[in-house]
This record gives structure tokens, C-alpha cells and sequence, in this order.
């Protein structure tokens, strides 16, 4: 499936950039986190209120071709708002890891699920733990797999 629509870039330049950077070098550039060598992926959803395509890079952590998606916003007290688009339709996503963006589907996982796949995210971006520290709420993990 194609996600249809317009495109709106985020209103952070950051975030912008890297998209841009990735998906115009087929992942061969802008695919780690601001210089830090840690992988991204780009995730592909439609706004929930807008309706509009938006492109969300996260951290890449793939295990058996399914990809955690962590909504830890950096320990802050609130989801971001990708969580939300997320949940909202979890079938109009796409995940970008390489040259070409291809469908999943997208579910929360929680219990034993939930700490395997929380395990492997702070093994690939260690911040994660310190980010669940800095907050009170359960920081949700998405599991997203090929469609």
C-alpha cells in the first residue's frame, strides 16, 4: 500500500533534513542519529487530525525483520505525537531501512513481549534506560511488522 497525500515535512529542521538526506541517497546518507553513528530508520504515517504524510526517523532496531518503535521522546512526560498517528491507524505505515520504504502493521506490545523487545532498544540505543528513568509513564513499544 502506498500512503497517499500530502506530504508535510516536520516543523523541526533537524528532522527534516535527515528525511530528506535519507530518502534522497536510498539510505545511504542521513541514516544515523545527528553524527552519533546509532542507525535510524524512517517510519511513514498519516496525521490523525491532519490527515497529511508525515516521516519520523527512529532508531533502528530491527530483530527478525520486525522493527521496535519506541515512543520514548526523550523521557518526556507525554507520548509524541507519531505514537498517537500510530495507534490511531496502524496499518498506514511504512518503514524505510535501506533504499525502499515497504508496509507494516503496527501493534503494542506489552508483558514478556514488551521487555524482549525493551531489552534489544536499549541494546541498540542505550539513552532509552536513562529516558525511562526521567519519566513516569511506561514508555511504549510499537512493534512494527512487514505487511
Amino acid at each position: 500500500m502506498t500512503i497517499d497525500g500530502e506530504y508535510e515535512p516536520s516543523p523541526e529542521k533537524w528532522v527534516r533534513d535527515q528525511v530528506e538526506e535519507y530518502e534522497a541517497s536510498g539510505g545511504e546518507r542521513g541514516n544515523t542519529l545527528m553524527d552519533t553513528g546509532m542507525p535510524v530508520v524512517i517510519v511513514t504515517h498519516v496525521g490523525r487530525h491532519s490527515g497529511k504524510v508525515r516521516k519520523t526517523p527512529l532508531m533502528r532496531v530491527e530483530h527478525e525483520g520486525e522493527y521496535a518503535l519506541v515512543a520514548s521522546k526523550g523521557g518526556a512526560p507525554e507520548h509524541p505525537v507519531w505514537y498517537h498517528n500510530l495507534t490511531a491507524d496502524p496499518t498506514a505505515v511504512m518503514v524505510q531501512d535501506g533504499p525502499e520504504p515497504f508496509d507494516v502493521v503496527v501493534r503494542e506490545v506489552d508483558g514478556d513481549e514488551r521487555a524482549a523487545w525493551w531489552d534489544r532498544a536499549v541494546a541498540a540505543y542505550p539513552p532509552y534506560a536513562d529516558y525511562q528513568e526521567a519519566t513516569d509513564r511506561q514508555i511504549p513499544v510499537l512493534v512494527a511488522a512487514p505487511a
